[in-house]
């Protein structure tokens, strides 16, 4: 089955402590069912130094569930469910449900 949230696309939070943020994905992970959000489900990790990074404590984005995020309309702004839809040219595309405006593929 195509993917429903891919990387790029602005997503809300639907459930959990950050119910309501919105984001951008940073990464999608299908085989776990998750994704990484920009500033959602922040986690605070104790690093080791390295000749590259610098050691203590970092704050970074944790996976969240994909049934927990919803895309944002590109019309209101709101929570849409997503569908699919063949264009006439043979093109599957994203469309959201909720205004059934064409979702554009950003990702990169």
């Amino acid at each position: 089955m195509a993917s429903k949230i891919k990387k790029g696309d602005h997503v809300i939070v639907l459930a959990g402590r950050d119910k309501g943020k919105h984001g951008e994905v940073i990464e999608v992970r299908p085989k776990e069912g998750r994704a990484l959000v920009r500033g959602v489900n922040m986690v605070r990790r104790h690093q080791k130094q390295s000749g590259t990074s610098e050691g203590g404590i970092i704050s970074k984005e944790g996976p969240i569930q994909l049934s927990n995020l919803a895309l944002e309309d590109p019309k209101d702004g709101k929570p849409t469910r997503i569908g699919f839809r063949m264009l006439e040219d043979g093109k599957k595309v994203r469309f959201a449900k909720r205004s059934g405006e064409i979702i554009p593929d950003k990702a990169g």
